[in-house]
């Protein structure tokens, strides 16, 4: 049986909507090379600015614990202020920070620019994604912004892995950075000249709720950080875990009782739809993680690729995410969310399967093209309706703070499993015996086992979606 709900209609806009939907596009996909393109670059960078091993991961952490941290006051300020408003913002401050980072002659600079290009990507992530939930009406149009959206940061992480190897070794390590700038000044133009001004809401911002929520992510994902260096049991990771944790509760404490006008409001929840597809995108998370850097790493520390090289062969599962994502996109409105979820879960499981039987005497066409072709086929068409359902029926002015919410639980979910998946691997791998390849070949098979576990409680979590309705 379906049900009847009224169009929700596109907001105004002063340009085309394919230029709209390519601004936003462009701004999700430098937010994820971002993620991406630095990792080739790093011993270069150690090299030139004289990092410490330790200060080394900051070139990283600093990045993703501000974006992760800040992604909620982000989305909450492109509802307050005017989404064209935010995104140019944070393309502004991105591409600034990023000229730092590209000019940048200490290490104690280059960190912290980072840290700013991660404020950037916080205020223009969720700005993309309200743009797409605003400025497409319910229906197959606004399912295939969602694909192309989604699309590009599949595209933005792989395009970063190879991108960040022909830079640094053609160039300097600086143009991962500097590549930004162009790029950045080009998108202001666009988004000037092809949104609609908005006057936003009236309102103030939460500042209690903002202070307590980002500060409680970034003391869960900085505690999770620490286990690279600390086992999970020990104070430097507990610590900040647990004061996480409490700051996370005293956020919902607020935004229940205290706010009077909630950075994210409770009642948000109430939608099944918006709860059940955040939860799903936080063990989503961890599959995104086991397919683009652990089969990196297996393709380079089991098989002998170079990094370069690892980047290439991950690109046909690229360019199979990003036609999955666009044909889910199209499937969504036809078919509901439930059967394209699940038939996404029976990829990601046959594919993991796959690889977690994958060793030191696997060859790349039979044991990982074959397997990541599956997995990334399964994340095209898992990606885009949990996104699309995270953010339907949710009204204009409250896009933003849903898109921070959808886009801090898979950054928040990546991160847990990033250290769990890590710690398991390490395990495994100085309890397996043989060579060096074939003990990490071990850890990284038990990866993919416990991706498939992951994958198995997503399609379960799907039976809790809002099955199919037609306008």
């Amino acid at each position: 049986m379906t049900s009847t709900r009224a169009q929700t209609p596109a907001e105004p806009r002063t340009g085309p909507a394919w230029l709209v939907l390519a601004l936003a596009c462009a701004g999700q996909f430098m937010v994820i090379l971002d993620v991406s393109i630095v990792n080739v670059a790093l011993p270069s960078i150690q090299r030139d600015l004289g990092f410490t091993a330790t200060g080394l991961a900051w070139v990283v952490n600093g990045y993703v614990l501000a974006f992760a941290g800040f992604l909620l006051p982000g989305g909450r300020a492109a509802d307050l202020f005017g989404r064209r408003r935010m995104l140019v913002a944070g393309l502004g401050l991105f591409s600034a920070a990023s000229l730092l980072a590209g000019l940048a002659a200490t290490a104690e600079l280059l960190v912290i620019a980072r840290v700013a290009q991660g404020l950037g990507g916080a205020m223009l992530a969720p700005a993309t994604l309200a743009v797409i939930n605003t400025g497409f009406g319910d229906g197959p149009a606004r399912a295939r912004a969602f694909g192309a959206w989604s699309a590009s940061g599949g595209i933005g992480g792989m395009v970063g892995a190879v991108a960040g190897g022909v830079l640094t070794t053609g160039l300097s390590w600086r143009w991962v950075f500097l590549i930004n700038v162009p790029i950045g000044a080009a998108l202001i133009a666009v988004a000037l000249t092809s949104l609609a001004a908005g006057a936003g809401r009236h309102g103030s911002l939460d500042l209690l709720g903002a202070a307590t929520g980002t500060a409680g992510l970034a003391c869960l994902i900085y505690g999770v950080m620490r286990t690279a260096d600390h086992p999970w049991g020990s104070a430097p990771v507990l610590v900040p875990v647990l004061a996480g944790v409490l700051l996370l509760a005293a956020f919902l404490a607020v935004e229940q009782r205290l706010a009077v006008a909630p950075m994210m409001p409770l009642r948000l929840f109430a939608n099944r739809g918006v709860a059940v597809s955040n939860g799903m995108l936080l063990l989503f998370g961890g599959i995104a993680i086991a397919m683009w850097f652990f089969s990196s790493l297996f393709l380079q520390n089991v098989l002998g690729f170079s990094a370069l090289g690892a980047g290439l062969g991950q690109t046909p599962a690229a360019v199979m995410f990003v036609l999955t994502a666009r044909l889910a996109a199209g499937w969504v409105p036809r078919t509901g969310p439930r059967r394209l979820l699940w038939a996404g879960c029976a990829c990601l499981v046959a594919g993991f399967g796959w690889l977690s039987r994958a060793g030191v005497d696997s060859h790349y066409l039979a044991g990982v093209l074959g397997p990541t072709l599956l997995v990334a086929g399964g994340i095209g068409l898992v990606f885009p309706t949990l996104m699309a359902s995270a953010t339907a029926d949710v009204p204009p002015d409250e896009a933003g703070i849903v898109g921070g919410v959808a886009n801090a639980a898979s950054q928040v979910g990546g991160s847990l499993a990033l250290a769990g998946f890590a710690t398991a691997a390490t395990a495994a791998t100085a309890s397996a015996a043989g060579s060096a390849p074939a003990a990490l070949a071990a850890g990284y098979r038990l990866v993919f086992a416990l991706a498939v576990a992951v994958a198995l409680a997503i399609a379960g979590l799907g039976l809790l979606l809002p099955g199919r309705r037609r306008s």
